[in-house]
C-alpha cells in the first residue's frame, strides 16, 4: 500500500479537528513553564531543541540558562571559540550537537544576515538541522504547519491512531510525518506540536501511560482496545560493545598533569582527556612500552585509583584509573601537553574524565 493510501486508511473516521482542539486546549492550560517558552525567538527555540535531543528537560534547563548567558544571540555564538562552546556544553553529552549548532549558526550569520531561515528548504539545509528540528523551529517560532516528529510524538500517535509499524524504522517515521501533516492545526501549529510532545512527556509515557488523565483519551484507539501498553512497536537495540581502557593520571616532576585533545572528528571530537590505553589491543604489562612509543615518555604505573564505567548509545567504556609518574623522556605527541592542575578546569572534558579527575 502506498504511503498516501496508508495515511488515508489510518485517518478514516478520525475526527482530526476535534482531536486538535482538545490537545491544544489541554496544552495551553497545563503546559510546563520552561525558559525556552518565554517567547518565539527562533534562536532560543533552536538551542533548546538541540539540547533536548536525547536529554531530559530537567537536565537541560540549567545548561540552557548558562548557554544563553554566554551566547545570547546568533552573532555571539558564531564568533565564539569552539573550545568555549564545548566548555559551555560540558557534561551535556553528544558534543557533535554543539559543534553542528555553532557551524549552522555561522552559516546563518554569513548567508542569511543573521536571521534564522523560515523557509523549510533553507532551514533543513543547515548543519545538524534534521526533519524534527526543522519542524520544531518552523512550527514553534514561525507558526508554520510543519511536522516535528520525535519519539514522544510517535509514541502518542502510535496509540491514538493504533499504528503497529516498527517506530525504529525510517519508513515509519516518514509515515508519522505525513500523518502529522494531515492532522496538524493550521491555526496554531505551535501549540499543536508542543502539545504532542508535552503529552508524550507527561501523560502518554512509555511504560505506564496515565490514560485516566489524558485529554485526548476519547480519540485513542489503543485505549479503546486495551492496547496502550503494547504500543508503540519498537525493535530492540543492538547490544553495546564493551571497550576496556587504562586511564592514566600522569604527573611529571613539577606536579603537572598530562592531558590530550581528542581528534577533530569522531566520538567526543576536540574535547580534552587523560591518556587512555586500549586494553583490548595491549597487554597490561606492555602499557609502559606502548606509552613510550606513543608519547616519548617512560612512565611508572602506580596503584589503581578506581573504576569508571561510561555508557554511550553504541558502546561502553570500562576504565580503570591508574596514577603514574614520569621516569624519563620528552613528550612527543602533537595533541598532548602538560597542564597545571588548577588550570585544567578551563578545558572541556567529557563526564567520564571529569570523574577521573576527582580520583586524582
Amino acid at each position: 500500500m502506498k504511503r498516501t493510501d496508508r495515511v488515508n486508511f489510518i485517518l478514516n473516521d478520525f475526527d482530526k479537528d476535534s482531536y486538535s482542539r482538545d490537545l491544544i486546549k489541554w496544552f495551553k492550560e497545563e503546559q510546563r513553564i520552561l525558559p525556552w517558552r518565554e517567547n518565539q525567538d527562533p534562536y532560543r527555540v533552536w538551542v533548546s531543541e538541540i539540547m533536548l535531543q536525547q536529554t531530559k528537560v530537567d537536565t537541560v534547563i540549567p545548561y540552557f540558562h548558562h548557554f544563553l548567558e554566554k551566547f545570547p544571540d546568533l552573532k555571539t555564538l558564531a564568533e565564539a571559540n569552539e573550545q568555549e562552546v564545548l566548555k559551555a556544553w560540558e557534561g551535556l553529552g553528544y558534543y557533535s550537537r554543539a559543534r553542528n549548532l555553532q557551524n549552522a549558526v555561522r552559516e546563518v550569520v554569513e548567508e542569511y544576515n543573521g536571521v534564522v531561515p523560515a523557509n523549510p528548504v533553507d532551514l533543513g539545509g543547515l548543519k545538524g538541522v534534521g526533519p524534527y528540528t526543522k519542524g520544531a523551529i518552523l512550527s514553534i517560532a514561525y507558526d508554520t504547519p510543519e511536522p516535528a516528529v520525535d519519539g514522544n510524538v510517535m509514541r502518542v500517535l502510535s496509540r491514538v491512531l493504533r499504528i503497529e509499524e516498527d517506530i525504529s524504522k525510517q519508513s515509519t517515521r516518514k509515515l508519522f510525518e505525513e500523518l502529522v501533516r494531515e492532522i496538524i492545526s493550521h491555526e496554531d501549529p505551535s501549540s499543536f506540536n508542543q502539545g504532542l510532545m508535552e503529552l508524550g512527556a507527561l501523560i502518554c509515557t512509555p511504560k505506564t501511560p496515565s490514560c485516566m488523565l489524558c485529554p485526548v483519551q476519547s480519540h485513542c484507539r489503543a485505549f479503546d482496545e486495551g492496547l496502550e501498553t503494547e504500543l508503540p512497536v519498537k525493535s530492540s537495540k543492538k547490544k553495546q560493545k564493551k571497550s576496556p581502557y587504562l586511564l592514566l593520571l600522569i604527573q611529571n616532576e613539577k606536579g603537572d598533569i598530562l592531558i590530550e585533545q581528542r581528534p577533530e572528528d569522531g566520538l567526543l571530537a576536540s574535547l580534552w582527556q587523560y591518556p587512555m590505553v586500549p586494553l583490548q589491543d595491549i597487554d597490561r604489562d606492555s602499557v609502559p612500552h606502548w606509552f613510550y612509543g606513543e608519547y616519548g615518555l617512560n612512565i611508572e604505573l602506580g596503584e589503581s585509583s578506581g573504576q569508571i564505567k561510561h555508557v554511550f548509545s553504541h558502546l561502553i567504556w570500562e576504565m580503570e584509573v591508574v596514577k603514574a609518574k614520569v621516569v624519563s623522556g620528552n613528550l612527543d605527541h602533537g595533541r598532548a601537553k602538560w597542564m597545571n592542575n588548577s588550570d585544567i578546569e578551563d578545558y572541556p572534558f567529557p563526564v567520564s574524565h571529569q570523574k577521573a579527575h576527582s580520583l586524582y
